[in-house]
Formats: C-alpha cells, structure tokens, sequence
C-alpha cells in the first residue's frame, strides 16, 4: 500500500490534468521536453495495430515528452520509474522501424504474449486511473490469437506437431541446405592454425566438438597464452542468431569471421595476406580452394581473398546445427519422448518469463536484454569487468549498457560454464540468476529442478549422432 503522499498527488494530476500517456519519452532525462510528433507507424502489427497504438508504443517507445505535469518533484520520480522499467523491459523503436515487410521479431512476440496471458501490463499505477488502460477480455484474446498466427505464419518448423506450431520454442530444421563444397572447404579452414599469427590456434581450439561446440573454459586462451575478457559461447545453432558476438558488433556469420582471427588477444593475424601467404603455398589447399572458388577472367572475385576464407567458413558454420533433440521429438508430436519432469520443466520455463527472451529454434540469439534488468547483477558480483559493456561497446549508446545478445539453449548441458563473464558452473545457479536479474522472481529449487530438467532434453545431433561432450554436474 502506498503511503507517500506524492504517490496521491501523482494520482490526482493524471485525473484531472490532460491524460499523461498521449506522449511518450526518448530517455528518463527529457521529461521536461515537450513534443507534437505523432505516435510512430505500427502497421508491422496488423490486425492488432489499434490496441498496440493504445494500449502498448506510449511506455516502450522513444523519442516523446511528457506533459508538463510531468516534471513535478515526487510525480517524476513515479512516471520516470514506470518508463525507463518499460524501455528497458521492451523497446519497440526497434520493431517500428523495421521494413513494414517484415514480421514482428520472436522475442517481441513472446513478451507481448507473457504479459497479455498474465495481465501484468499496463501497470497498476496507470490501469487505476485511466479506466480505458486495461486491456478487455476482448483485446487480450485478440493479442493472443495474433500472436499465435504470426509465430505459425512466419517463425514455425514445418516438421512441428500442428498443436505446437503457436510455441514459443519450435525444433530445429534437419538442415539450412548449405552449399557442401563451400562447406567442407570451410571445415578444412576452421581447424587450420595457419589462420592465427603464430600458427598456434584454430578456431576450433575454442569450439571443440567433443566440449558441445564450446571450450570449457570461463575466458578463452589466444596466441601467447593470452585470455580474453568474455566466455567463448558453443559454435552450434550460431546461424539463427539475428547478430554475432554477445555484444553484436557482426551483423552476420560472414562479418563475424575476421573478428576472432584479427583480434590481437585471440587469434592476432595482421591481415588477409598474411593468412594467405601461408595458406596458398599448400598445394593440395590451393588446388581444393580454387576448384570451390576459381578464378574467372570475367572478374577477380574467385582465388584466395579474404571475403571467400570468410565465405566458406561461414557456410561451414551453417551446417553446425544440432536437430534431432527429445524435446524436438516431443515438439513433433511424440509424446513419449520427454519425461514427466521436463515436461512440467518447460511449462515453468513459460511460466517464469524464460521464454520472453530464450524463442525460436534455438531458444535464444534472437534479441538483446539487460543482465541487469530487475536488479543489479554487476553491483552484486563484486563490480564492474571490462566484458560487461555489452552492446553499448558496439554502439556506444548509453542506453545500451549492460546489454547482451540472449545466448542460445541449445545443448547448453555440454557447455559450461555460463553467462557472458563464464562466472556460473551449474545450471541450477544459472537458472536462479536469470529468475533474480531478468525475471524479477525468485524460482524456487524444486521449480529449478524442473527446468534444469527440460534444459537437459536440449541436446541435439550432429551429422546422426548425438553430440559430443559430458553434460554438466549438478
């Protein structure tokens, strides 16, 4: 119950001055400001583009001012407490600037889909004095069904039971149809240290098969024995992520390949022509390279380049996908092929918000989210590490700190240990602080138990077979 006397005036001002929510804010500093742009387009929302305009864009959108009663001391503090919890909990400038082609994102999806099943959103603050703000029956009914049609029109796995085809999570494709040649080349290149500056590490000396695709280790060893700042995250189901590196600074699998290989504290090549140099005077390499990539007189984009080591290497990592889980199979329609237990696993990873963030086919790698979103991990680990400006590192915006790219799921039981800063050994504890700092509810152990359970029904095959590694002890 609120006491502050503030909290009664902030109540009285939304009743009887103009209505707060006609204008929205770009940042919890411009309250002061005062605007006449229109709410942005949202027709990327359909059938549901009404109740987003009413209901949803005025507290996850930026770029608008408040009314002036808004910069009153006491009232600012409530409102500006609402709008920067609701940015940083869903920013929709994103999905509004997209091309009007394109559906809405999966993780976007699944949060409107949690807080319309939960009635969580609008706010009790605003829902007691706007009578409009709450959502009908009505209107939820409609954001569900929406949702539901835009995950099985854009995002479901044909192979899918159609019961499951409206799930937040959908099974893996067998394969992206990858071009082979291209692909055995790259294979060729991602175990070949001639890539690194001494011709000391690959890239698969980070990525082993036989460790679930990931290294075992918190912070990675490059040349010379040096150690990265962040944990080396499994190379599989990498060709589903919306961007590379957990701060996101590759915008695809081709962009990302020079990354590794001409940082100095990895992999620490100068240049292409150095790679080059020693790649090139292999001759069976040479012959393998220019029967993928010849050289043509019509230009002089075949041969060595490095845009083609990038190439091939990139279509070797779409071939790195993981299908064939049980829970997959369950995904598919056969009932029998997850335990009671993980069942009841996953039905808590939805009920906890788990699967706001970790959608897709490979639970994750779908959005970028706030490690610090309902209470601050960083200050409560012991301080601040040169790995935790996440995607502010890549786009030097404020509101960017402490951004990550959500990691993906899949197989996670082989790759310990976890998070960006590989600060967690077991699943149980990394389950208890995604409830803490991203959720904002405390899962209990025997819920924890359950989910650990459903995580470990993730792990998937490679070429037929069951992938490789041992699973993580608890």
């Amino acid at each position: 119950m609120h006491r502050n006397p503030l909290f009664f005036l902030a109540l009285a001002c939304m009743v009887f001055l103009p209505p707060l929510y006609q204008l929205t804010v770009p940042s919890p500093q411009a309250f002061t400001e005062s605007s006449d742009k229109p709410l942005p387009a949202t027709r990327r929302f359909s059938a549901v583009e009404e109740i987003i305009r009413g209901k949803c864009v005025h507290c996850h959108t930026r770029g608008y001012a408040l009314p002036f009663y808004a910069a009153i001391p006491g009232i600012r503090q409530i409102i500006e407490s609402n709008y920067y919890g609701g940015l940083r909990a869903m920013d929709l400038n994103e999905e509004l600037g997209k091309a009007r082609s394109e559906p809405v994102g999966e993780a976007t999806l699944a949060k409107m889909e949690w807080v319309t099943e939960n009635g969580t959103m609008p706010p009790a603050v605003f829902a007691a004095v706007h009578m409009d703000g709450r959502m009908t029956r009505e209107e939820r009914d409609s954001i569900l069904v929406w949702v539901k049609n835009t995950r099985a029109a854009y995002y479901a796995t044909a192979t899918a039971a159609p019961e499951r085809a409206g799930e937040p999570v959908q099974p893996l494709p067998d394969t992206l149809g990858a071009d082979q040649a291209k692909a055995a080349l790259g294979e060729r290149l991602f175990a070949d240290k001639r890539l690194s500056a001494d011709d000391s590490i690959a890239c698969i000396s980070c990525h082993l098969p036989e460790q679930g695709g990931a290294d075992g280790r918190r912070l990675s060893e490059g040349v010379g024995k040096r150690t990265g700042v962040v944990n080396a995250p499994g190379i599989y189901n990498v060709a589903f992520n919306i961007r590379q590196f957990w701060d996101g600074r590759a915008e695809s699998l081709r962009a990302q390949v020079s990354g590794p290989i001409f940082n100095p504290v990895e992999m620490a090549s100068k240049n292409w022509d150095q790679i080059i140099g020693k790649l090139s005077a292999e001759r069976e390499l040479l012959e393998a390279f220019l029967d993928v990539y010849p050289i043509s007189w019509l230009g002089d984009s075949g041969g060595w380049t490095g845009e083609n080591i990038a190439d091939a290497l990139a279509e070797y990592e779409y071939t790195l996908i993981t299908p064939n889980s049980r829970f997959d199979q369950w995904l598919k329609g056969d009932e029998t092929a997850i335990s009671r237990a993980e069942f009841y696993g996953y039905q808590r990873f939805k009920a906890y918000r788990c699967s706001s963030c970790h959608v897709g086919k490979s639970l994750g790698g779908q959005s970028f989210e706030y490690m610090d979103l309902k209470r601050d991990y960083f200050r409560d680990r012991g301080g601040e590490l040169p790995s935790d400006a996440g995607l502010k590192a890549f786009t030097g915006k404020d509101e960017d700190l402490h951004k990550f790219k959500v990691p993906n799921l899949r197989n996670i039981e082989l790759t310990a240990p976890y998070l960006h800063d590989g600060s967690v050994n077991t699943l149980d504890e990394t389950v208890r602080i995604m409830g803490v700092y991203l959720s904002g509810m405390e899962i209990v152990k025997d819920d924890r138990d359950l989910i650990v359970a459903f995580l470990r029904s993730l792990t998937g095959e490679h070429r037929g077979k069951k992938l490789q590694g041992t699973p993580v002890p608890e």
